[in-house]
């Protein structure tokens, strides 16, 4: 299977920082990967590198082709929505749709038109008279009548609220099902949007501390509620993170069986959530 993303050894440093350290993983076809870190983690730096927007030092593969030498032609097949929708504020709508239509070869129109005719954005509004909510559904709108094959979301919803972020997601997955696509997506609203995903990569200080699909998570990890007097003989089974809950202790293994720890309290398998927090808190300073 070709993959479309294909990422060995990067690395890219801000004169004393390191944003990129060696980090390696791969994107499947079809697949919806949450790419999850703190802020200063390194995720926009990735999504940089893989739009060819940044230099950096290692091999990388975008559906074959070298960001670095090869954007022109990889553009044709991906499309970049950023925590911040950046058009002109003086531009019409029309006008948005004109110039996209005039500059990308896989515009259709119509998809952007018959979307919008969902929502309550003029054709004749300028930008500057649109709600965040409103630029970032038109932003959404160009996106998707692009027939690319790879979407890279960067907080697509941040400062949306919660009605914005729920329609946004409802229409990408939508989309998602009609289309061969592949999305890569960024966000700090993990807890919302998890169920999305098929994959995770969790990244933190420029290293990738987690690769997986989320089905395989249920077989990797496990969290185990425990009474406090029970803590001890759990502990004894090393435990790489814990936290109290309601007066009782939640631990998360991983590698261990479920049935090593059955005896010692309630079984549960761990949300991506849970799991980035435990993973981030428990990654050495």
């Amino acid at each position: 299977m070709t993959q479309v993303i294909e990422a060995r050894g990067l690395k890219k440093s801000y004169r004393s920082t390191h944003a990129l350290e060696d980090v390696s993983f791969t994107v499947e076809p079809g697949r919806i990967v949450g790419l999850i870190g703190p802020n200063g983690a390194g995720k926009t730096t990735v999504l940089k590198a893989i739009l060819g927007l940044t230099r950096f030092e290692g091999e990388l593969r975008v559906f074959g082709l070298d960001p670095r030498s090869q954007r022109d032609d990889l553009m044709h097949d991906v499309c970049f929505i950023a925590d911040v929708a950046v058009l002109p504020r003086w531009l019409r709508v029309s006008q948005a749709l004109d110039f996209v239509a005039g500059v990308h070869p896989r515009f259709d129109r119509s998809r952007a038109e018959d979307f919008l005719r969902k929502t309550d954005i003029r054709m004749k509004s300028r930008v500057r008279e649109l709600s965040k909510g409103m630029v970032t559904q038109l932003h959404l709108a160009l996106i998707l009548a692009i027939d690319a094959r790879l979407l890279v979301l960067d907080e697509p919803t941040l400062g949306l609220d919660l009605l914005y972020r729920r329609q946004f997601y409802d229409t990408l997955l939508n989309d998602y099902f009609d289309k061969q696509r592949t999305i890569l997506v960024t966000t700090h609203q993990v807890e919302e949007i998890e169920n999305l995903f098929t994959d995770v990569l969790f990244i933190n200080r420029g290293r990738v501390v987690l690769e997986s699909t989320v089905e395989g998570l249920a077989g990797r990890f496990v969290q185990l509620i425990v009474k406090p007097e029970q803590a001890a003989r759990a502990r004894e089974l090393r435990p790489f993170h814990e936290r109290e809950v309601f007066g009782r202790v939640a631990m998360i293994f991983e590698g261990r069986a479920a049935s090593e720890l059955a005896s010692l309290g309630e079984i549960r398998t761990p949300s991506i959530a849970d799991l980035f927090v435990a993973k981030m808190q428990g990654a050495p300073a």
